[in-house]
């Protein structure tokens, strides 16, 4: 290390407790996407502390602050996400749910990076400015909740780096970071990018009869859900590989007692992909699919289809310079950057990809599985502490200099997307709320099941 990035690992190495408090606080307080207010209060009463100026998201979690350097220069935003999920059978978890996505991790570090910042020499031969977002709801669960967030106006996205982005947080900013919790063994691990989503909520429509004495004379839903399904995973093989397609169904429940027929089955997935054009093409066989199954049982089938995220692209100078700075900070112990793995999950920081480079990685000090029942974290200061002292590498690299290697990413970036408005276009043609089959009186049948 040189002696300014000592400095920087001390300015963090001050705030250590600081860290370590803000991360047990957070696992013990989860909640689930958009509902995160007390992490967000608890994090506004912190960084208030410290003397930063919060712009509050409103009526939803979340909140940004700037911190500008005094010279003109790119503005670099970094995330800390604060949502967990519904898990009820963590052992650790509090009302049903536990953030064994790590997402803790993240505020904690976001939290850390924040106090560091202010120490002395912290912003030192830096131009442009830094803007912190504490943001809410990476986790595409609750679809139902949602929507009912999205018909009240409250939300317009499922997303929260994607509200944010409608909400004009990001209209200013030239390059993202972002670090994330793992369970690997790795100090720091990276891959060249992954897919992104499609939300979608499929509702199976039948008519409800005794299901001993008179079945004839209903039109079982729960029937037409599994037949959809059937279908679904029959056309499994005309996914080509290097789409990297993903549908992961779960059924909601039926909501009568046995001896009844059900008359609705709700279903939620997502059509995953690489890129939105794949997504979009695939979940037209999809519906097409459960559309069939309707057909054939004589049932309806409501389907709602919603954007998502988008496939996140990482740009290859960007990672380059990321990976440099964790084997700075660990000598280049356990660090893999992969620059041909695809990842399949999806994170709403690939809508912010789409508009300008950014960088996910991933920081270790987690045990068990992402999601699972026995994740837990095992090395809190390593998880959240290294993140927050090689972000501040990365924004000395990238800010230094009057700014060159940050100008040289941005300049080099092929977006997708020319804007967000552009993007936010895009996206919105994805939404979808059709009756794919109906009926007249005589029985005949009329079948649209396409978003065009």
């Amino acid at each position: 290390m040189t002696n300014r990035q000592e400095l920087l690992v001390k300015n963090v190495d001050t705030h250590k407790q600081l860290i370590l408090d803000a991360e047990r606080w957070l696992w013990a307080h989860p909640q689930t996407g958009f509902t995160e207010w007390q992490a967000n209060e608890y994090l506004t009463e912190k960084f208030e502390a410290l003397g930063y100026e919060l712009h509050q998201a409103g009526n939803i979690p979340g909140f940004w602050t700037d911190l500008d350097t005094g010279k003109p220069g790119p503005k670099l935003v970094i995330f800390g996400e604060l949502d967990a999920l519904d898990i009820a059978n963590h052992p650790e978890s509090v009302n049903g749910m536990t953030h064994c996505c790590a997402h803790h991790a993240q505020g904690a570090a976001l939290l850390g990076l924040a106090a560091a910042l202010k120490e002395p020499g912290a912003l030192d031969g830096l131009c442009g400015s830094i803007r912190l977002i504490a943001v809410p709801a990476e986790e595409m669960i609750q679809l139902a909740f949602r929507e009912e967030l999205r018909q009240q106006g409250i939300i317009k996205y499922n997303g929260g780096k994607v509200e944010f982005m409608y909400r004009g947080f990001l209209d200013d900013c030239d390059i993202a970071l972002m670090v994330h919790g793992i369970t690997e063994s790795y100090n720091f691990m990276s891959n060249i990018g992954s897919n992104g989503c499609m939300a979608k909520t499929i509702k199976f429509k039948g008519k409800s009869s005794h299901a001993g004495g008179a079945p004839h004379l209903g039109i079982n839903a729960q029937y037409a859900a599994h037949l959809g399904l059937q279908a679904v995973n029959d056309l499994r093989e005309t996914f080509q590989e290097k789409d990297y397609i993903r549908f992961h169904p779960i059924l909601k429940g039926v909501n009568c007692a046995v001896n009844i027929i059900p008359d609705e089955m709700k279903i939620e997935s997502y059509v995953r992909g690489s890129t939105l054009e794949v997504i979009k093409r695939e979940n037209r066989k999809v519906n097409r699919a459960l559309t069939g199954a309707a057909l054939a049982m004589g049932a309806g089938v409501e389907l709602c289809d919603r954007p998502g995220y988008s496939p996140e692209i990482h740009d290859v100078t960007y990672m380059k310079l990321v990976e440099k700075c964790c084997n700075e900070l660990v000598n280049g112990e356990e660090v893999f950057f992969d620059y041909t793995e695809w990842g399949t999950g999806s994170s709403d920081f690939g809508d912010v990809t789409c508009v300008m480079p950014g960088m996910q990685f991933h920081s270790g000090g987690g045990r068990g599985t992402m999601h699972g029942i026995d994740f837990e974290i095992t090395d809190p200061y390593q998880m959240c502490g290294n993140s927050a002292k090689v972000q501040l590498f990365i924004i000395d690299e990238l800010l230094k200099n009057d700014a060159a290697t940050a100008k040289e990413i941005i300049a080099n970036y092929k977006a997708p997307y020319s804007s967000i408005k552009e993007y936010l276009k895009a996206v919105d043609e994805i939404m979808l709320d059709k009756d794919a089959v109906t009926y007249d009186e005589n029985g005949n049948a009329k079948v649209d099941f396409q978003n065009i």
